[in-house]
């Protein structure tokens, strides 16, 4: 994005719902508050059990009610939660699974520098070298070694909204969200 003076910002466009009140929570019957959200209503009747019966939507999410979608209140069921919720200038924070990478080696995931490539080395240099000990002879828990790398829950904080579009449910915030092109986010202010 270009400001007036010709500053290019980074950004990131984000689809915002919308989503849906499915229910509310009270201490009462359930024994603390909080709000069912859906989202992606599913479309096609032979995608929808029976034990879906008024939840049929894709990503359902239950949130612990703290007063509300920003107008001060609290949703009712049924209600619409859309983009038109942030304003311009709002600080949000992103929560989202990042890019997985797959099974990678102690370099890359942990970045270890390997070992030296002259002086009798050979076939070693992204190896982890010495995993253990004399004593207790095991590997000790939490030592860093290859594994899978990536998906895992990440949240990106103090990320300011640029612009709202309310008509097509649009987000433009400043910087970087976790993970690849499409993938569920989750936004608080």
């Amino acid at each position: 994005m270009f400001d007036k003076n010709g500053r290019l910002t980074p950004v990131t466009l984000l689809s915002v719902g919308p989503c849906y009140v499915l229910q509310k929570k009270n201490k009462e019957k359930d024994g603390y508050e909080a709000l069912q959200i859906g989202m992606g209503k599913i479309e096609k009747k032979s995608k929808i059990k029976k034990t879906m019966s008024g939840k049929e939507y894709r990503y359902i999410k239950e949130y612990r009610d703290r007063g509300g979608t920003g107008e001060g209140q609290s949703p009712n069921v049924g209600d619409e939660i859309s983009a038109s919720v942030f304003q311009e200038g709002d600080i949000v924070k992103v929560s989202g699974k990042s890019k997985g990478k797959g099974f990678q080696g102690g370099v890359k995931r942990h970045g270890f520098h390997g070992r030296n490539a002259t002086h009798g080395v050979k076939h070693e240099h992204r190896t982890i070298g010495s995993t253990g000990t004399r004593f207790p002879q095991h590997v000790r828990k939490g030592r860093k070694m290859p594994g899978r790398m990536g998906f895992e829950n990440v949240t990106v904080k103090n990320l300011k909204i640029m612009k709202v579009d309310p008509q097509d449910n649009l987000l433009v915030v400043k910087g970087a969200v976790p993970g690849r092109n499409g993938t569920l986010l989750e936004i608080r202010g």
